[in-house]
């Protein structure tokens, strides 16, 4: 998980594409970046969260921002849960 201004991103890598893909969660809006490498992929996080705030202001829209810390919190939750799932599956 990446913050940057009060927004969280997460990100995966594509090994077929050799970039990393990533989202900031937590958004009604539909926030994404990417980066061939973990520098490029910071930078593309910030820069899509900038960008976003200033395009909302000229729309004259309130960004949205990421509800808590609570939320990551709950996602990693959820995460670690379903792997123990697939575990559990996997071993019966």
């Amino acid at each position: 998980m990446m913050e940057y201004k009060g927004y969280l991103g997460k990100a995966e890598y594509d090994d077929e594409a050799e970039l990393f893909h990533g989202e900031v969660i937590g958004t009604n809006d539909i926030i994404t970046f990417q980066g061939a490498s973990v520098k490029e992929l910071k930078k593309a996080f910030k820069d899509s969260v900038d960008e976003y705030i200033d395009f909302c202001r000229k729309m004259g829209k309130e960004p949205e921002k990421t509800a808590s810390g609570k939320y990551a919190c709950q996602e990693k939750r959820r995460e670690s849960e379903l792997l123990a799932d697939i575990g559990s599956e996997q071993r019966s």
